[in-house]
């Protein structure tokens, strides 16, 4: 029986306003589907009119600028609901789902169903779990050593996998599913017997010690800037933006 790695696999990316989770918006989102490697993918994308304006960094980052985005894209209530059912659906499937810096972009999609949808992402996997897959969670605890920058960019260099069109979400989706397959291939002794359930788990453990070993240095170097331990979701502040 092929390892994980070697089956199955679904990502999820998304483009947005800004960095900040509590504020910012989602203006596109893509899912990736690939049922073995070296397989045509599935792709699925969403554009979306964030009802906000999108500052020209953000433009910068991805190319989408607020009169594409007006012109172009759908209104986030039904596109918000559409990407968790998505979601839900992989999860259905027993198809680990891919997500790079999966804190980002999982506690964004939920404040934006809480905004629109009076919804929460958590409420999708009531009845079968969502199993994460992190490449930057799971390269950094396997190979913790490693001097450099840990970006999406730099982890497709570091393993061989090509990037095309970096920063456009179904891109930067296809790339983390490969990193992943990757990353299980070369440590493959320490992976092939672990189940996605079990490193679900074990990475939401090694995430809070990536974390603590983050916030150490921190302070170290005098910044007081918190790095939130929670992994795949940030919890929801009591307070968070509308």
């Amino acid at each position: 029986m092929a390892c994980w790695y070697e089956g199955p696999l679904a990502a999820f990316d998304t483009e947005t306003t800004g960095v900040d989770v509590e504020t910012d918006r989602i203006v596109s989102a893509a899912v990736v589907v690939q049922d073995a490697p070296g397989t045509r993918p599935r792709v699925t994308r969403w554009l979306v009119n964030p009802g906000v304006p999108v500052p020209e960094a953000a433009t910068a980052v991805h190319g989408l600028t607020e009169e594409h985005l007006q012109r172009n894209g759908r209104w986030p209530a039904p596109v918000m609901h559409e990407i968790a059912e998505e979601l839900a659906g992989q999860a259905a499937a027993a198809r680990p789902l891919v997500v790079m810096n999966a804190p980002f972009d999982l506690t964004l999609l939920d404040r934006e169903l809480r905004r629109h949808r009076a919804s929460s992402l958590d409420h999708w996997f009531e009845r079968t779990p969502l199993l994460v897959l992190d490449p930057r969670v799971l390269d950094k605890h396997l190979d913790r050593y490693r001097k450099g920058r840990r970006t999406l960019t730099d982890l497709c260099a570091h393993y061989g996998v090509t990037l095309d069109g970096a920063h456009d979400a179904a891109a930067d989706a296809l790339a983390s599913l490969e990193v992943v397959r990757a990353v299980g291939r070369r440590f493959a002794a320490r992976l092939e017997r672990l189940s996605p359930a079990e490193l679900h788990t074990l990475q939401a453990v090694w995430h809070a010690a990536q974390a603590r070993g983050l916030q150490a240095w921190f302070a170290r170097s005098g910044s007081d800037e918190a790095v939130d331990p929670a992994w795949p979701l940030r919890p929801d502040l009591p307070a968070a933006a509308a």
